[in-house]
């Protein structure tokens, strides 16, 4: 009887899971996007607690237990969890409420408006990252609402500090409250699907990404009347050395994730570009596809390195006075099993110059990691949810040039994946992107995007796949 009972539970709730009011749930998951895009939670200064006060209130709403944790009061982490019967370790859902500072002079549209036009809505936090923490949100909702049974805990963990204070943020709960986060897989930001010309071309799930690290140059001569050249003039040596660095082709080096990236970008490419991607470690090509990538290509010419671009340089008071001390700052983005303390003596190598000092910043910076596996179970589930939502293309595993906080989790031992909406290829070059002036996304392809996280997670950490 209790084995029948169970089944029947089992069937009514699967059938529950069919009875969704798609129109309903969209005008609410746009409701609470605006509201969210209209919380200035910018960092710095930081001020994430309106946006973490505005999820608690739905969710415990809708009887989801939920937890803070906070540094200070008004950076806190919002930590939501509906549990299952424990089959399975958790699933993480993750998004961050912090987002980049604006110019308020350079937006069109108010910059904390969720402004609705033609199709977009603008706004600071659109794509980075206030898409990922809406699509947790209703990805909870509808468990709970549903009653969904699950074989793992779903976690969402709304974070802060994301975009340069990681120490209010996943540092914190990783080093302070690993126990409420902990989870065998993780979705977060990262990835997405990609539209060029109007037409779907593929979609992107991070599976690793590198590692930042900030080093500087230091250039120390004698100070002196502009009208005498000295041959040990600091700036001179400064920019003899940052000149070296950028022309410094460090090796390459491919992992599983970039292997496989470029073998399926390969599938769907032109042939002259496919030669190109299937060719990259030939030993007679390989050159030649480099510099290709590096005139043409800069993400894929990073993908395959550890990359260096000096990106601040210091030095001069006055027109007439040789200064004693000039200064260069280099960002250094690693890959993830980068051995940084070797590649800071093999910079030192290459600058070979006693007047320049090499000081690796120490700062939060990411921790390096294996890269989250391509053959797992959530991968899978990634992919299956992908084909359903945005058909007829083909899932590109990606290593990110940029940095996230999956880093810390994947460092703990999480399986952790990246994905995200739909994006236009031309959005960014004309200001539309994230970080931008004018950043945006399609309403549509937000809707489609909740309706993909809520799928896979289900895929994942679900009894019964969604159907």
């Amino acid at each position: 009887m209790r084995l029948l009972l169970t089944a029947l539970v089992l069937l009514m709730s699967s059938a529950s899971a069919q009875t969704i009011d798609w129109t309903k749930f969209e005008a609410e998951t746009l409701k609470h996007f605006q509201a969210l895009v209209r919380m200035d939670t910018s960092d710095p200064p930081g001020n994430e607690k309106p946006a973490v006060d505005y999820l608690r209130q739905v969710l415990e709403a809708e009887g989801v237990e939920t937890k803070t944790f906070a540094v200070t009061p008004e950076r806190p982490n919002l930590v939501a969890r509906i549990k299952g019967n424990g089959k399975k370790k958790p699933l993480l859902i993750m998004g961050h409420t912090d987002t980049v500072n604006i110019d308020p002079k350079k937006w069109t549209f108010p910059p904390f408006g969720a402004t609705l036009d033609a199709g977009y809505i603008y706004g600071r936090g659109t794509v980075d990252d206030k898409d990922n923490v809406v699509a947790c949100l209703m990805t909870m909702l509808l468990i709970k609402r549903l009653n969904i049974p699950l074989d793992r805990d779903v976690i969402f963990l709304a974070e802060a500090g994301e975009e340069g204070s990681v120490r209010h943020g996943i540092l914190y709960m990783v080093q302070q409250h690993w126990a409420e986060i902990e989870a065998e897989f993780c979705l977060a930001e990262g990835g997405g699907a990609t539209r060029k010309d109007g037409k779907l071309r593929f979609v992107t799930v991070q599976t690793t990404e590198k590692i930042p690290y900030g080093v500087k140059l230091i250039s120390k001569g004698p100070a002196g009347h502009g009208s005498r050249p000295l041959r040990n003039n600091a700036v001179v040596h400064l920019s003899q050395a940052v000149a070296k660095v950028a022309s410094w082709q460090t090796p390459m080096r491919l992992n599983d994730t970039t292997r496989a990236y470029f073998e399926r970008l390969a599938t769907i490419s032109t042939p002259e570009e496919s030669g190109r991607y299937n060719n990259i470690v030939h030993p007679e090509k390989s050159s030649a596809i480099q510099e290709y990538f590096a005139d043409n290509e800069p993400g894929h010419y990073s993908m395959l390195r550890t990359s260096i671009s000096p990106t601040i340089i210091k030095g001069g008071y006055r027109v007439n006075v040789i200064p004693s001390e000039a200064e260069a700052t280099l960002d250094i983005r690693g890959l993830p099993d980068e051995n940084m303390r070797e590649f800071v003596e093999k910079l030192k190598g290459v600058i070979n110059d006693p007047q320049i000092e090499v000081v690796r910043e120490l700062r939060d910076s990411r921790p390096g990691a294996v890269p989250s596996a391509l053959t797992n179970d959530a991968f899978a589930a990634i992919e299956a949810a992908q084909k359903k939502y945005y058909p007829g293309v083909i899932t590109l595993p990606t290593m990110s040039t940029g940095a996230t906080d999956m880093a810390y989790l994947r460092a703990k031992g999480v399986q952790a994946y990246g994905v995200g909406p739909m994006v236009d290829v031309e959005d960014g070059p004309k200001g539309y992107g994230a970080h931008s002036d004018q950043e945006r996304i399609l309403v549509e392809s937000l809707q489609t995007f909740v309706k993909f996280h809520y799928d896979a997670t289900l895929r994942i950490a679900g009894s019964q796949p969604p159907k």
